[in-house]
């Protein structure tokens, strides 16, 4: 199982794995930890990542970044349209309501959406981390802003699927970020709560979080954010100034120009970064527009006096966080910073944290606390805003007729905990509709309702108003749903048939109505097991019957054993509907596109890696003609070779400059029959003489080998031996022919003697001799022993009398003196000849 996190920002992106050390960043491959999250659509395939930014100053009008500030929103949001007037791509209104983005693709013009840009950029952090793990990586935990709505949060679950990801959960950034600065931290508290504030700057928003941390806790106490202040504010200051600046001085307009806007942006990113060290900075650029250099001036202290108005922002979210989190500065502990900041709260800000790879890190830690495979405390998270269910009729656990009036409830209130699970009761006799909505969308321009589900057809067996428990869940990506609908039926069952009806109880899912099992079930439905809530919401069941849960007064019959009360449980269907959300059908179209896309870019870079080598072929066999090879060519194939080469390269950078892999293949072919021929010499002459020697080696050894006289080769018949020694006659002989023949011809000559040659015969002669030479000798007989002989029992003898008898027999070790004979020690053989005669004895 894979454990990931990924932190896609609005500018780069990183990747962090969690190992049994510890965590590490994944280097992509330039190696680099960040990644822009950038993608350029070229006239055949796309660049992502390093490879789209490096494209993006050529090539900006089919460049797409800062695709975070896009998904789940609408075209008409002020904030997106804000936005756009930045952004050098061209980006439309579709038929749904939500922007389309534009860009010239495969040699036309294309449209795509948000979340397929977005599951383009995780396509290619998936591959890293692949790249990075040997092996498949599926199962992640993605970082998203904690205002990210319900429909922002589905985008990215889209998104995640379309790239082949199973997101184990969607984190908030600010969660992320206090969980990987509390996880290593050793010296927290046990029982006094230490509190502190992370306050995160990005690209393009700004995000606050203040955290409870106790030893081997972490708790979220509030969030706080402006979605749309971020350091590219104080970066459009500056272009800003700049442009009207360069306007009056040197009378260019930079906002005709796409190219020029991003090179005054980049430049201007700089000039901050420069300011916030030092009291004055230059900005100057060469050849901006209209082949014209500029440049610029600006302090510190005009800086931030035309950023004023900036800067009177930051304070709205600390407030905000500090006021929830029903604390005071005095409360606050520290400060830690992510991004850039001065003071907060009154305090110095820490940066103990890494401002880039925190969230990253955190991700990978959760999602190591999710996964079965590392065992780490968990973490209590907050949903950053209120959820209610809206339907028409009647109230829940109520079965008075039903009215047209529009009734609501909050379900999950702001800061309720992920996940949790909540349940309903409705008494209906038709098919109703409920929606998700939020109650306070705190200014983020998005549409109150969320989604509808519709819950039905109800068939009741009695035909009258049927009791619904409705269950709705917020997950743990922070995603509303309604999970399910059930119908609960009372039905008569008689006693008599008590077994059976315990049987048709598993099968039907039914319980007995009693008093001790009403509010048992009622707390079941309340909260799931995995859930951590307290309290119950408003019109929703917390403990107490309605009115068909209250116990039966049963007849004296009835107490005699006549019948018996069952709940019946019957599902009912439950049908959703998405506000703006993506079908089924075009999740599975986005999911053939991409792959249809990612096999383009495949193919892309296979051409180019043949291309690649046939220009590598034509100016390595050029330099080597005229060094290394010049000896084993002649002049006319020389010229002729040359000739051809000079002809390839040309046509690389004419009519080949743009052709399919096949074509590359086929010319690379087309060369090599040229030249592989002289290759083929070179290595020859190159390899023919430790081979050779290798050869003569082997012939010396075995005619040596034959002509001994040493006692080891004795048991081997004379006859074999001569055999050997023909044998190896007979290949000097050949040897020698083949020399004299090879060393009268040229070196650029077919060759008469190959290296594969020799290494066949020498291999042809170790076949015939090893056999014969590594003969293992015979083995010495086994000595003879005497059956024994039955004696007549004889007296005992006295002590002495027996030791007499027993010194005068001979010990088979002995020899007829009395002398111990010397046994000779097993002959050796050459072990380098034969591992078998090693074994045997003389």
């Amino acid at each position: 199982m894979s454990v990931v996190g990924f932190d896609i920002g609005n500018e780069n992106c990183i990747v962090a794995v969690a190992r049994q050390r510890g965590i590490d960043v994944v280097l992509n491959e330039e190696s680099k930890r960040e990644t822009p999250a950038v993608v350029c659509f070229g006239e055949k395939q796309r660049f992502i990542g390093t490879a789209g930014a490096a494209s993006l100053m050529m090539n900006p009008k089919n460049s797409v970044s800062q695709i975070k500030r896009l998904i789940g929103r609408k075209f008409s949001d002020p904030e997106l349209q804000r936005d756009l007037q930045s952004l050098p791509f061209t980006v439309t209104e579709g038929l749904d309501g939500f922007p389309l983005i534009h860009a010239r693709y495969l040699g036309e013009e294309r449209t795509f959406t948000p979340t397929q840009v977005l599951a383009m950029v995780l396509s290619n952090l998936k591959s890293i981390a692949e790249k990075n793990l040997n092996t498949s990586v599926v199962d992640c935990c993605i970082g998203i802003p904690v205002y990210f709505i319900d429909l922002q949060r589905r985008a990215v679950m889209e998104a995640a699927a379309i790239a082949g990801l199973h997101p184990l959960r969607l984190f908030h950034e600010t969660t992320a970020t206090a969980l990987a600065y509390g996880i290593y931290k050793t010296d927290l508290p046990e029982n006094d709560q230490l509190n502190v504030a992370f306050v995160d700057v990005g690209h393009a928003d700004m995000q606050v979080c203040i955290a409870g941390f106790k030893k081997g806790q972490l708790k979220i106490l509030s969030h706080g954010f402006d979605p749309s202040l971020g350091g590219r504010d104080f970066d459009e200051v500056l272009f800003k100034h700049f442009a009207a600046e360069f306007k009056a001085q040197y009378r260019i307009d930079v906002y005709q120009n796409a190219r020029a806007c991003l090179r005054l942006r980049a430049a201007c990113e700089k000039l901050k970064k420069v300011l916030s060290a030092n009291p004055e900075a230059p900005l100057n650029i060469e050849c901006l527009m209209d082949e014209k250099d500029v440049k610029g001036f600006i302090t510190r202290e005009e800086f931030e006096r035309i950023s004023a108005p900036i800067l009177e922002r930051v304070k709205a979210p600390l407030e905000k966080a500090l006021a929830v989190a029903g604390l005071t500065v005095e409360n606050i502990h520290s400060v830690e910073v992510v991004g850039s900041g001065s003071r907060f709260f009154g305090k110095e800000p820490r940066r103990t944290l890494n401002a880039s790879e925190c969230v990253a890190r955190g991700c990978a830690l959760e999602c190591a606390i999710i996964s079965p495979t590392f065992k780490v405390h968990e973490v209590h998270d907050g949903f950053p805003y209120s959820i209610a269910l809206s339907w028409k009729g009647s109230a829940p656990d109520s079965d008075n007729g039903a009215t047209d009036n529009q009734q609501n409830t909050v379900l999950f209130p702001k800061g309720n905990p992920i996940p949790s699970v909540k349940a309903l009761t409705f008494y209906r006799s038709s098919t109703f509709s409920v929606d998700v909505m939020y109650t306070n969308i705190e200014g983020l321009q998005s549409p109150a309702k969320i989604s509808t589900y519709t819950i039905g057809p109800i068939q009741s067996t009695k035909g009258e108003r049927a009791k619904i428990k409705v269950k709705v869940r917020l997950n743990i990506h922070g995603i509303v749903s309604v999970e399910s609908a059930t119908m609960e039926e009372e039905i008569e069952i008689p006693v008599s048939s008590a077994k059976e009806s315990h049987k048709e109880s598993i099968k039907m899912d039914t319980d007995e109505t009693s008093n001790n099992d009403s509010a048992a079930e009622n707390d079941v439905n309340m909260q799931d097991a995995k859930t951590d809530f307290n309290g119950s919401c408003v019109g929703t069941e917390n403990g107490t019957s309605a009115p068909e849960d209250k116990p039966v007064q049963m007849d004296a019959d009835a107490k005699a054993g006549a019948s018996k009360k069952k709940v019946k449980r019957t599902s009912v269907p439950v049908t959703e509907f998405v506000y703006g959300g993506m079908s089924a059908a075009d999740l599975q179209k986005a999911v053939e596109k991409e792959f249809e896309m990612a096999l383009q870019d495949r193919v892309m870079e296979e051409t180019k890696d043949k291309k690649n080598a046939v220009e590598a072929y034509v100016y390595d066999m050029r330099n080597k003609l005229h060094d290394k090879y010049q000896e084993f060519v002649t002049g006319p194939e020389k010229e002729a070779f040359a000739a051809k080469l000079q002809e390839v390269e040309d046509w690389l950078y004419e009519d080949g400059e743009d052709e399919t892999k096949g074509v590359y293949i086929a010319k690379l072919e087309e060369l090599k029959k040229q030249g592989d021929p002289i290759e083929e010499r070179y290595k020859e002459n190159i390899e023919r003489g430790p081979v050779s020697d290798q050869l003569v080696h082997c012939i010396n050894s075995y005619r040596d080998a034959a002509l001994s006289k040493d006692p080891k080769f004795d048991h081997i018949d004379v006859a074999e031996k001569q055999k050997v020694f023909n044998e190896c006659t007979a290949a000097e002989a050949w040897l020698r022919d083949k020399k004299q023949q090879q060393d009268a011809l040229p070196k650029y000559a077919q060759p008469a003697l190959l290296s594969a040659d020799l290494r066949r015969k020498a291999e042809a002669l170790d076949r015939f001799c090893r056999p014969i030479m590594m003969k293992p000798k015979p083995a010495p007989p086994k000595p003879q022993t005497l059956p024994p002989t039955e004696t007549p029992a004889s007296p005992p003898q006295p002590a002495n009398e027996q030791q007499t008898r027993d010194d005068e027999m001979t010990d088979p070790a002995t020899d007829a003196n009395g002398k111990a004979a010397e046994v000779a020690p097993p002959e050796s053989i050459d072990t380098e000849k034969s591992d078998a005669a090693a074994t045997s004895t003389a």
